[in-house]
């Protein structure tokens, strides 16, 4: 496993909940962009939420290693053994080694899940305080429509007056009366994928 970067970041970023002043439907189409990755690399909450992930990822980098170093260790004293066991005896160690050997490919599963959503519950107040701060300076500098520049995957628009949003027309044209029920959050991307845990050895019988 390894440390997810920031990139995640800014695909929790929504327009859905953006607020526009009736004067953006008045005032001059003016629209602008900002590179989310960069301003929120220097927001003071980056360093220590890093710093937070990659101290979460070495717990569970050090419960991965524990559990494989235990199956080694019992694979080891297998094959130490084997010529004096039944084939009863065979079949019943190599039976829990190959449990032991599927729980650690499912802790590393269930590991890579854990450190995704530890990320992003560290990054929801920086992306909250981030959409906000865009809000503002849209709403005080007359941009009708702010865009993401930095190509990262995330939403490419950040900021759009309410007026335009034309989801509840869309959504009356289908014959859905709109706020009937919950809007559906898209959940974020993975920006790398995470190495397999370590191949355990499977125990060999002998004929």
């Amino acid at each position: 496993m390894k440390t997810f970067r920031l990139t995640l970041a800014a695909a929790l970023l929504t327009a859905g909940t953006l607020a526009a002043t009736s004067a953006h439907a008045q005032a001059p189409l003016k629209i602008g962009y900002t590179d989310v990755q960069y301003v929120l690399a220097q927001m003071p909450e980056s360093k220590q939420i890093e710093s937070d992930l990659k101290a979460y990822n070495s717990q569970l980098e050090s419960q991965l290693k524990s559990k494989t170093a235990e199956l080694e260790a019992k694979y080891k004293a297998y094959q130490q053994g084997e010529a004096t066991m039944t084939d009863l005896v065979k079949a019943d160690k190599q039976k829990e080694m190959q449990g032991m050997q599927q729980s650690i490919q499912e802790f590393q599963r269930s590991a890579e899940q854990s450190l995704q959503q530890k990320q992003q519950t560290l990054l929801k107040p920086a992306l909250d305080k981030l959409q906000k701060n865009i809000d503002l300076v849209a709403n005080e500098n007359g941009f009708t429509y702010v865009f993401n520049s930095d190509g990262g995957g995330s939403p490419l628009l950040l900021h759009a007056p309410k007026d335009g949003d034309i989801s509840d027309m869309v959504l009356r044209k289908m014959g859905i009366t709109p706020g009937a029920v919950a809007p559906i959050k898209s959940g974020p991307t993975t920006p790398a994928s995470t190495p397999p845990a370590p191949a355990a050895s499977k125990p060999k019988s002998k004929k």
